[in-house]
Formats: structure tokens, sequence, C-alpha cells
């Protein structure tokens, strides 16, 4: 018994750590919070089109040193540029037009004054000089910065992973959700012994004169700034072609030498996914970058078209089932979840942060979806269900706005937990299906807010769906459906709810569904036989209290 409830106890723990460890609660915003989280004059008026991220790494010394080539477009005239860049690393000049401009620091925002005059529809471009020791991460991926560490052989491990802290963390950039690059180059040059992995394909393999080797890697889709990544290791690789929606899809694997041969076998999970999400989601996004899972020394991240993975080739989360149902252990939770952000994340990307749960919520949905194609639908509402264990229900799940800051752990389960909800509430599983691929095609390569998404839920299912978002978006409780029974009488009402709180929800009386619409008035429904068997559908993620 004590084994059950440590083991209980501990499966807890792991659902908080994933949900949680990337999104702590603040409340006092600083003046650095507003330039990192707002859209400032100094970032609307230019739109970015490229960047060449063309750097050094050093492992020996843990540095960084390169620069950045900014391509953008203007849109309205303006001279001041905000680029954003961590401290302790430094801008040591910008190049424009071979002339050395102004740069002015205030916190990790650096302001350049631009000599060129900027009219509208104009192409200009930039070079950011950098250097410096980027902040080493703590407990990567949810305490970011890049991860210097060493594989079992003692060769450097080394990758980058920074979402919420920001990609600004290691490179210079214009470091807001809301604009993402339409391409872009990335440069490493490494020692010769070591393979970077990058975003997209690999165009170049460039040896150096100094005992060093500079990959090029080509992103040919748009991307966003914390997508971009660096892994650095002694790598080997595999591949395969994947017959996808689009066509030939290349599917490749790259994983530290001795982990070769577990990583063929395990890694059958990669084609497993793409084949359930492309069914479920739609075509994956990005074929002309290809797909790829890089190892690295932490549990993993979404970065797109470079997928990183550190789950110890076990299946679960390290081998533990986050629902308890048993299903958890059928799949490879790092595969699963974060190439799901390849649809959401990375194709579908939020333009505040604040707005995090389009990324999570679908994502942690992803997980029932891709266990319900593969073992029935059943399965895969017991899996959902079965993460409810791990919502604390402790603050909103969307964030404050504009001040860089993120919501509730519980944008992973508990938005997970409403997504089913709705699809229960349509009834219709073939139109869900729809809407989910109509998402990823309506909203393609694009950036979105709350709102749009809401609507166009509201819009495709036929529902008012906007009391049950401010429900579980923006409220910290779980509508509560009262009932008793007496006689020959249901009496049924909501309480707990927001005000104007509706959602019909489907019940079953000896053995017969049946469709009710709970108020926050008490209903009566009129029953044929006394003491009936009665049942609330589980997937309504509500409480259901006998009074």
């Amino acid at each position: 018994m004590k084994k059950t409830v440590l083991l209980s106890l501990l499966l807890v723990l792991a659902v908080n750590s994933y949900s949680q460890g990337l999104l702590s609660e603040k409340n006092n915003f600083t003046h650095q919070d507003t330039l990192r989280g707002t859209i400032t004059p100094e970032r609307e008026w230019w739109d970015l089109t490229y960047y060449h991220l063309d750097i050094a790494v050093n492992p020996e010394q843990k540095s960084i040193s390169g620069k950045n080539t900014v391509q953008y477009k203007v849109l309205q005239p303006y001279n001041v540029m905000q680029i954003d860049l961590q401290t302790p690393l430094k801008i040591t000049k910008v190049i424009q037009d071979s002339q050395e401009l102004e740069v002015r620091q205030d916190g990790n925002a650096w302001f350049i004054t631009l000599n060129n005059e900027q009219n509208i529809g104009d192409i200009q471009t930039l070079d950011v000089y950098y250097e410096g020791h980027p902040k080493e991460a703590v407990n990567a991926p949810w305490d970011g910065g890049i991860s210097w560490k060493k594989d079992n052989n003692g060769t450097d491990f080394i990758a980058s992973s920074c979402q919420g802290l920001g990609a600004s963390v290691w490179w210079p950039n214009k470091d807001h959700m809301y604009d993402e690059v339409d391409s872009m180059l990335i440069s490493v040059n490494v020692p010769k012994e070591l393979v970077n992995v990058s975003n997209g394909r690999l165009r170049k393999i460039e040896p150096k004169e100094n005992n060093t080797t500079t990959y090029h890697w080509f992103v040919n889709n748009p991307i966003n700034n914390y997508g971009v990544n660096i892994n650095i290791g002694n790598y080997v690789n595999f591949s395969e072609v994947f017959k996808g929606e689009n066509g030939d899809l290349d599917m490749s694997y790259y994983v530290l030498d001795y982990n070769l041969e577990q990583a063929k076998k395990h890694f059958k999970d990669a084609p497993k996914m793409m084949k359930a999400f492309e069914h479920w989601f739609g075509p994956y996004p990005f074929y002309e970058d290809s797909f790829k899972l890089v190892e690295a020394p932490y549990l993993g991240m979404e970065h797109q078209s470079s997928v990183t993975y550190g789950n110890q080739f076990k299946n679960g989360y390290l081998g533990r089932d986050l629902s308890g149902t048993g299903w958890g252990l059928k799949f490879d939770f790092i595969i699963i979840h974060e190439a799901g952000h390849e649809w959401f994340a990375n194709n579908i990307t939020n333009k505040d942060i604040a707005d995090m749960w389009i990324h999570e919520s679908f994502t942690a949905y992803c997980e029932s979806l891709f266990v319900e194609y593969y073992y029935g639908k059943q399965a895969g509402s017991e899996y959902v269900v079965g993460t409810r264990r791990g919502i604390q229900n402790d603050r909103p799940i969307i964030g404050k706005y504009n001040v860089n800051n993120e919501g509730s752990g519980d944008m992973y389960y508990k938005g997970a937990n409403m997504l089913n909800t709705i699809r229960t509430l349509l009834d219709n599983d073939k139109k869900w299906r729809t809407i989910l691929r109509g998402l990823n095609k309506d909203f393609y390569h694009k950036t979105v807010t709350t709102q749009q998404i809401e609507n166009y839920l509201i819009e495709k299912t036929g529902i008012n769906l906007q009391p049950i978002f401010d429900q579980y978006l923006r409220d910290t409780r779980i509508p509560i459906f009262e009932y008793t029974i007496e006689g020959k009488k249901l009496n049924y009402k909501w309480s707990n709810t927001v005000d104007d709180f509706t959602m019909p929800i489907q019940i079953e009386i000896d053995g017969k569904s049946k469709w009710i619409k709970p108020s926050k008035t008490i209903k009566t429904l009129k029953l044929k036989s006394t003491n009936p068997d009665f049942k609330v559908n589980t997937n309504f993620y509500i409480e259901v209290k006998k009074l």
C-alpha cells in the first residue's frame, strides 16, 4: 500500500515538474519585462525577413562569438531598432552599409540608431556582432540557456534550450513571438571532432584550417526564435523516408555514437507519430526542412524540424506514465509530445507568450490522440482523463499580456481536458478532426492570439464556447454538477462557475444516454423509475457532486 501511494505521488510530481518547470508565477513586472514583452515602437516599424546566424562555439571557454545578419522590410519610417541580447553576452558593434552604428544598451534590450533613411517598403540589412559567455542552463529545458555537458566518453555534449527565457539568451534577435523570420541560415563553427546539428537541412560542411568545422543549416520556412537551436556532440546519423500526405518526408535521427543501435529500435515511435498526427492535424508543416530527432543532454524541446530528445530511450516520461492508466507506457512521451509541437507552436504560434496555452494545451491533447489512433477512442479517453491528476487549478491558464508572462502550468493537462470536453460537447468526431486539420491549414505558418483560436472554434463547432473558454482559461474553478435523485425526479444545477456559464452534458440513466442543459438554477428531469443507475460522461472535465 505504501509503495502504491509513493508511486502515485512521484507520478503527480512528474506531471507538475514537466508542466510547471517552464512556468513560474510572477506578479511584479519590471521595465525589462515590458521591453521584452511589448511590441515597442522600436520593434513595430520593421518586419523580419531573413537571419544569417554565423557563430563560433568554444566548448573549452564556454563562449560564443560571431554575428547575426538581420534583413528586414521597412513598414513605417523610423530610425531606432530594438535588438535583444541577454547579459552577460554583449553586442560589440553593429554595421550597416559599412558604417558602424550607435548602440545604446538598456538591460537586455539594445537600441540601434540607424543612419540610413528608412523608406516604407525598403529591404535593409545590418550585421550585429556579439560575444561572451551565455547563461549556462541550470536545469534545462526549464531553467534554460546553454548546456555545457560531457557524454559518457568525456566528449563535449552541448545544446541550447530557451523557451520562455528567450532566444536572446544565446543570440541577438528580435525576441518577441509576434514576428517570425521568413527563412534563416544557421552557420555554427565547432572543434573538428564535433558535429553541430541545427534546424532545417544541412547545406554545407566546411572544414577550416584552425582545426574547426563550420556546419551550415538552412531553414526554408518561418521559424520562431526559441525554435532555433544548436546541438553539438559526437553525433552519428541514420534516416528514413516517410510516405506522407505531401509526398516523401525525410526523417533523420542524430544520436551519440554509442546509442546508435538502441536509437534505431526505439525511434520507431517517430514515423508512428507522423502517421497519427498527419491523420489528426494534416500534413507535417515543414516538408522542405525535413524532420529531425536529435539527442540532447536534457529531457527535450520542440525546436522546429530539429526536435531534441533526452528521454533515456524509455517509454513514458522517463519510464513513468503521466496518466496513471498504463496507456502512457505505450509510447515515448518526449517523441510524441515534442513532435506534436511541430503543429501547435511551430506551425501555429502564439503572438504573446501569455497565450502559450495554444502551444501546450493542444500538444498535451495530442498525446491522447496518438493513443486513440493506435489503441482506440476509449484508450485515448482514459489517457486524457487520467492526466487530470496533475492539474493544480492554481491560477488562470492565460498569463498577463505585454510583459512576457506565461500562465499556469495547467495549460498542459487542464487545457487538454478542456479540448476533450469541447470534443465531447460537439459529439461529432468526424467534424472534430476536420476542425483540428482546419486549424493547421487556416493558420498555416502564422502567429495567432487566443481570440482568434476561440473565434475559430466557436465558428467551426457552431457552439457558443465562450463561457467554456472563460471558465477553463481565465478562471481556476472547475464547474460542479450538483444533483439529487428523489423518487422519480432528478434535480440538478451548476455551481462553482463563472457568470453566464452554460454547457450541456451527457448523462446515462439505466444504461440510456441523454443530454441535459444544467444552469445555475435547479432543473428537474422526470425519471421512469426510482433509484436508477446514474452516470455523467467522464469526458466532461467537471466535478460531480450528489447532494
